[in-house]
């Protein structure tokens, strides 16, 4: 092993192995590394474990020259090995070794990727849950995450590994971060939303946030967040309201438990989250609690009725496909009962968004419409009219329609930022990454 220029230089005429540290570990990053040159026969990936190596998850995709001829996955745990296998995708074409290796983590799940000049190419995927759960915190605390090369002879050039917070393969479940009246935060001259990061199917997506300027759709990754329920792993959590809480002084909201997916003994449920750290920015924990919400509830919306002097939470709950039911409680965090739905027609993404000075309820359907209905009764009250909709005939309209109200001195008075649902090519199986955003100016 030698240093060539700026390029690390990794060779061997025999069998060997070599790991090289480069950093801590976060069950929910992405890590790449980007090749120079690969030349001869072995592995090349990643390797996660603890200084004893009694815990470890590898990584690694098997090469001949610059083809790929299989991607593997090992886990040990407590010195045992649990699985030693591979995870590449079937597929008759030929997967090249090219410029870039991307390993994506999604918390009890991974996908792995190649790329050279196009769009990344899914070449493995894996759900480890069962073998190994890498969002216990005494794993994230103790691992170190190292660059793996395995060569039976041969040599391999490497400009550059690392890992950071990234979009992942699609958005979705987009909301505005609100206060605790309902009004959309607008600071820096930036709306700031939750989105979903999408990865593969559930359990695997995280809770992402962005920031927009809605006049020149410039969306930016601000930051990621995970949630704690004291129990020790770090969760993620998707389709979240967050808001500030200015009486209090302090973040709050709801959240769906989508990781309850990765554990067969758990229940889906909707949790309280609280932070008094901003969680907007940089890898944020909330702190996340049930409050009797067990069931197949999602897309939770809340806000705090100053008329009414009520919290009311609207979500979706699955009687026969989901549909949108209204709840009130004194309390933000307990005590909520039903005053209103099931509505008729299936509902999911259901937000609470003011037109002019009076709420009203909106929910994305599998309809390809955009319901609207009475604050709070959900009486019905019409469809949101739309040009060029993120749906047609062929694909799904179950989108979030996040309407937000803009105050004077835009040049339109309201903004929709939304998406389509075309999961991400080559992926297997159930993987719910969605497809492009959508920006819309509206008015009344």
């Amino acid at each position: 092993m030698i240093t060539e220029g700026n390029r690390l230089s990794i060779q061997s005429i025999a069998a060997t192995e070599t790991a090289i540290w480069f950093g801590g570990f976060n069950p929910f990053a992405t890590y790449t590394i980007d090749l120079d040159s690969c030349k001869g026969n072995g592995e090349i990936g990643f390797e996660f474990s603890d200084a004893a190596q009694k815990n470890q998850c590898a990584i690694t995709a098997v090469f001949n020259g610059y083809n790929i001829l299989d991607v593997k996955m090992k886990v040990v745990e407590n010195g045992i090995a649990r699985v030693d296998t591979s995870i590449a995708i079937k597929t008759n074409e030929k997967n090249l070794l090219s410029n870039k290796l991307i390993l994506h983590m999604l918390g009890s799940g991974l996908v792995v990727y190649t790329q050279k000049d196009e769009l990344p190419k899914p070449v493995g995927q894996a759900d480890f849950s069962g073998y190994i759960d890498l969002r216990k915190t005494a794993h994230i605390n103790g691992f170190q995450s190292k660059l793996l090369v395995k060569l039976k002879e041969g040599k391999v050039g490497i400009r550059k590994v690392a890992s950071c917070l990234s979009s992942g393969m699609g958005l979705a479940d987009i909301r505005a971060i609100t206060y605790e009246n309902g009004d959309p935060i607008l600071d820096r001259g930036r709306l700031w939303y939750t989105m979903t990061i999408r990865g593969l199917g559930l359990p695997h997506p995280l809770q992402g946030v962005f920031s927009m300027d809605p006049t020149v759709f410039d969306i930016r990754l601000e930051g990621v967040i995970v949630f704690d329920r004291q129990d020790g792993l770090l969760r993620n959590e998707v389709a979240s309201h967050v808001y500030y809480d200015r009486k209090d002084s302090i973040w709050r909201g709801l959240t769906t438990g989508f990781s309850a997916f990765a554990n067969k003994t758990e229940k889906k449920q909707l949790l309280t989250i609280e932070s008094k750290k901003d969680p907007r920015f940089g890898f944020s924990i909330m702190r996340a609690e049930p409050f009797g919400m067990v069931g197949d509830y999602e897309d939770p919306h809340i806000l705090f009725d100053a008329k009414a002097k009520k919290w009311r939470m609207l979500t979706c709950t699955n009687e026969n496909g989901y549909k949108a039911i209204m709840l009130e409680s004194d309390y933000w965090n307990k005590g909520y009962t039903k005053i209103a739905g099931p509505v008729a027609y299936n509902s999911t993404g259901t937000s609470i968004q003011k037109i002019g000075n009076q709420f009203y309820c909106f929910s994305g359907s599998k309809d390809r419409i955009i319901y609207i209905y009475t604050y709070p009764n959900l009486q019905e009250a019409g469809t949101l009219k739309m040009d060029l909709p993120p749906w047609n005939e062929t694909s799904g309209s179950r989108v979030w329609p996040n309407v937000v109200q803009l105050p004077e001195g835009y040049p339109f008075r309201y903004v929709a930022l939304m998406m389509d649902r075309f999961n991400y090519p080559g992926l297997k199986g159930p993987n719910w990454t969605y497809g492009a955003l959508y920006l819309y100016h509206g008015h009344e």
